[in-house]
């Protein structure tokens, strides 16, 4: 098992829920992300998501689009963020998730990037624009270096769908909770829970939810059926635009969760 194995393992001995926070790396450089980082362990994480700064992130907000942006401007990309979690991991060990597009890992070059990433302490990959049923390369690659992959099912995702996805993921299944970007508003609706219900019936993994996941209220309803909330642009706010107050945030988050 590695490191999210056992968060998750450790989280169901005890009937907790997992607080999955993301952060976008290098936002607004990568000395206050290793700052973001170890904050967001000491009030809670469970397991961190860090952003891989990308120019298309198709599948995000105006929130996290713009923390890319700055990202991109203080010069942090992928081949950057590894020796940032080198340097990471002697501070800390709490399960982090490279949270990327595939572009970078083809420039980079998969077999590079994942042995690398291996040797630095990633536990994770989160590619949300790489299909499964192409991503059969990558996730032989990563099974053999410990790397977990963690593949998407929608709304819309139908039951044959949804056991390829369980099939392809390691670690825990990422419920993306609308038909939208990250930052859209939640809405918790019968057929969405009855959704997650047959997905959790499919599999043994963990399933976490995220996109909407703004307030402590949406987590704790999140948290009432699914076994991990992510939260994301509405803690990349935060950090932006009023980190002072960031830290009590995280708390009510973790007490919702």
């Amino acid at each position: 098992m590695n490191r999210i194995d056992k968060a998750f393992k450790k989280l169901r001995a005890s009937g907790g829920k997992a607080f999955i926070p993301y952060i976008m790396a290098g936002d607004p450089d990568l000395d206050k992300t290793m700052e973001y980082v170890l904050m967001l362990e000491k009030h809670g994480a469970d397991i961190i998501e860090l952003g891989v700064p990308f120019s298309d992130p198709v599948a995000d907000g105006p929130t996290i689009q713009r923390a890319a942006e700055r990202a991109i401007k203080s010069g942090v990309s992928l081949r950057n963020m590894l020796p940032f979690m080198t340097e990471m991991r002697k501070r800390s060990q709490v399960p982090i998730i490279f949270m990327t597009y595939y572009n970078p890992i083809i420039k980079y070059g998969e077999e590079s990037f994942v042995a690398e990433a291996a040797k630095v302490g990633v536990d994770g990959l989160i590619i949300p624009d790489l299909p499964p049923e192409e991503a059969e390369s990558l996730i032989k690659k990563c099974r053999s270096y410990g790397i977990n992959t963690i593949f998407l099912v929608a709304p819309t995702s139908t039951e044959e769908r949804m056991k390829i996805i369980t099939s392809a993921s390691r670690g825990f299944i990422y419920y993306v909770s609308m038909t939208g970007i990250t930052g859209s508003k939640l809405a918790l609706e019968e057929q969405f829970r009855n959704h997650i219900g047959r997905l959790k019936e499919m599999t043994v993994r963990p399933v976490a939810v995220g996109f909407g996941v703004s307030s402590a209220e949406d987590a704790a309803k999140v948290a009432a059926f699914a076994d991990g909330v992510i939260v994301g642009s509405a803690i990349v706010k935060k950090f932006h635009e009023d980190p002072g107050n960031a830290p009590d945030f995280i708390n009510k988050l973790r007490e919702a969760i």
